[in-house]
């Protein structure tokens, strides 16, 4: 079983992706962290993330201690990974790891931009996750206090609005809902509503396991 998950820059698609690969007991992927590792590995080489020769360059000799590094959570590895992501040579550089991982035995949910519409198009399920700019920028905003950096709501929101942009009309793999995909809007509701939700849809389509699931794996922490 191959789920499918999209989304908007922290509209809590990788909290419902993780809580739902261990409900299912899934293998997960948060394939926003390969690009946030491929534009922190320029970032830190001293070079401009956005340049395709250096971005593309990482992206075909990304190795796990990249993909593992601790500071991929950060404002810093968010931006960096916009515009990496942008670059149409940094995506077909990743496409074959993320399908691989997709078919792996017993199958796996993957969240990120374009799974439901390049990655995976012939995943059992789909999902596309939103809400409001204003929820997603205090998520995120507590999320980067919360780790001790030190910046304004205001700009916290100003950059996922530009991220946003940069997301939506770039020329490869735009964020958009895959046809068949159906929309979950988190806006003031919790991770174990949304889960709730998520699997009520997988018991509708008869996909196995998803309606005997145990109930820590839904959580009650809110979504970021």
């Amino acid at each position: 079983m191959i789920i499918a998950i999209d989304g908007t820059a922290a509209s809590g698609k990788g909290s419902l992706a993780k809580r739902l690969a261990a409900a299912l007991g899934l293998a997960h992927l948060d394939t926003g962290l390969l690009y946030r590792a491929v534009g922190m590995k320029v970032a830190r080489a001293g070079g401009d993330p956005a340049d395709p020769a250096l971005a593309v360059a990482a992206a075909r000799s990304l190795t796990d201690a990249d993909r593992a590094a601790d500071d991929l959570r950060s404002d810093r590895a968010a931006q960096a990974a916009s515009h990496a992501s942008a670059l149409p040579g940094v995506r077909a550089a990743l496409i074959a790891f993320q399908r691989d991982f997709a078919h792996r035995p017993g199958g796996a949910v993957l969240d990120g931009r374009d799974i439901g519409t390049v990655i995976c198009p012939d995943a059992d399920a789909k999902f596309f996750v939103t809400a409001s700019a204003e929820e997603r920028a205090a998520r995120r905003h507590r999320e980067l206090i919360a780790r001790g950096e030190t910046v304004s709501l205001d700009s916290v929101l100003a950059d996922l609005r530009a991220r946003d942009d940069r997301d939506r009309n770039r020329a490869t793999a735009p964020l958009k809902p895959a046809d068949d995909a159906v929309t979950i809007d988190t806006t003031g509701i919790t991770i174990a509503a949304t889960v709730d939700r998520a699997l009520a849809v997988l018991a509708d389509k008869g996909l196995t396991g998803a309606s005997g699931v145990r109930t820590d794996a839904r959580g009650s922490n809110p979504l970021k």
